[in-house]
């Protein structure tokens, strides 16, 4: 990791760029993966499992005999720990829920908000070298929560033409039938836009490599709706003298092992620390089963020393990242000014692997900077919010004029006569509370 001392706020800009890809060939092949799956369904998507992914497969659906056999495949241990996550996701995600406000904006005029589930969703779990359980809790359990009618999911195959069956028990005991056989930007593609086997849906969740991610920003462009936009992974950790080096590396690395392209940033107020942060990555790197990969991500990855922890939080926010770690004797302080941050770890014994399996929060985050401006997934994401008005006879005489006059300012002459037939309707005997006095002319 490069180290870099007391950067001044001019340099801030340059030093927290993150790595530069090559945007239009990737839309491009993009572009022929999802003209591809929408002139021919689910021959291009078993074609492509058979590139990738290097499996035969007949089908995209998921075999009864594997529904049948998945919760047999299971150790016990591994059902506990879904359980106590799912627990968990569930208790954080239902104190989500919207709450109804009826407002009288004025006498007889009732404003108020509905939050509704999106019918049909689309969940895309990454598989690769290994399927994220995780994420199939952390997108499953809030659309069910949310009530939505229809949920897809697709995966990625595994080597034995197969789904994890931890996916598929998970699914099971959710209620979720619809499980598909179809990874990358061609999974992404039939949930948009459907094929034979995979229903087209409105809204698609979920992480993945460039290839998901700019499949998901260009299906969002015709219409469909899209979680977030998502990059790589990335981390920043925040500590002082009193951090244990063996923790920041820990964590450094538990983000630099997901991929090559993900990015890790350390922010110190103690130069001694950055020695021993260097020895404790080298000791944990000789173990690391995904080592290899964690290394070529510490290549982009750099370590600030700062003047204090003031300085440290306002370096992070001008950098937004997906995690923040704040590992500092004021951290429960210094979360207080975080502005720009996916999800946020206070304390030395947060670990940012507890808020992406099991704490409860969800692991769906901005990254690539969307923090400025995205919050992570919710269980309002599943929803969307339509907003109702009722108006009285009193009422409409109560703000009327002031409709009319505003539309005759912008030339809209339709808008004023939707007001004043109704004016004219309304007898002359009520009462006229309307806070513009002028008589409303016919």
């Amino acid at each position: 990791m490069d180290v870099i001392k007391y950067p001044s706020k001019e340099q801030w800009p340059e030093f927290l760029k993150r790595p530069h890809m090559d945007h239009e060939e990737l839309r491009q092949k993009v572009l022929q993966i999802i003209e591809n799956v929408k002139t021919q369904g689910d021959q291009t998507l078993i074609q492509f499992a058979k590139h990738y992914d290097k499996v035969e497969l007949d089908s995209v659906k998921v075999s009864q005999e594997e529904w049948n056999s998945a919760s047999d495949k299971l150790s016990l241990k591994l059902k506990e720990a879904i359980d106590v996550a799912r627990s968990n996701i569930e208790k954080f995600h239902r104190s989500q829920r919207p709450i109804e406000n009826y407002i009288e904006t004025s006498p007889g005029v009732w404003c108020w908000r509905k939050a509704v589930p999106i019918e049909k969703v689309g969940l895309y779990i990454p598989g690769g070298t290994a399927p994220l359980i995780s994420t199939f809790l952390m997108l499953a359990v809030p659309a069910r929560l949310a009530g939505c009618k229809e949920i897809v999911v697709c995966t990625p195959p595994n080597k034995e033409a197969s789904v994890h069956p931890a996916i598929l028990h998970i699914a099971r005991s959710l209620g979720i039938n619809q499980v598909f056989k179809a990874g990358g930007a061609q999974a992404i593609a039939a949930m948009a836009y459907g094929t034979e086997s995979i229903p087209s849906v409105y809204k698609i969740f979920g992480p993945g490599n460039r290839f998901v991610t700019m499949a998901k920003q260009l299906i969002s462009m015709d219409g469909v709706g899209i979680d977030l936009p998502a990059g790589p992974s990335e981390v920043t950790v925040i500590a002082d003298h009193t951090a244990n080096p063996d923790f920041i590396a820990a964590d450094l690395l538990s983000q630099a092992e997901h991929g090559i392209d993900s990015q890790v940033l350390l922010i110190l107020t103690e130069e001694a620390l950055i020695e021993k942060v260097q020895q404790a990555l080298e000791n944990q790197l000789q173990t690391l089963p995904r080592g290899k990969t964690a290394r070529l991500a510490l290549q982009n990855s750099r370590i600030f020393l700062v003047e204090n922890t003031e300085q440290a939080v306002e370096l992070s926010n001008a950098y937004a990242p997906e995690h923040l770690i704040i590992v500092t004797e004021d951290a429960e302080e210094l979360a207080e000014k975080v502005v720009n941050a996916g999800s946020v770890f206070i304390g030395p014994w947060t670990p940012e692997a507890a808020g992406d399996y099991a704490s409860g929060t969800n692991h769906t985050l901005p990254t690539h900077g969307y923090a400025f401006s995205y919050s992570g997934v919710s269980l309002e994401s599943f929803m969307k919010v339509i907003s109702f008005q009722k108006i009285s006879d009193k009422g409409l005489r109560c703000i009327g004029r002031a409709i009319m006059e505003l539309a005759d300012a912008e030339g809209l002459e339709a808008h004023c006569r939707a007001v004043s037939l109704r004016l004219e309707k309304i007898p002359k005997t009520l009462p006229d509370d309307s806070p513009v006095k002028e008589e409303v002319n016919g």
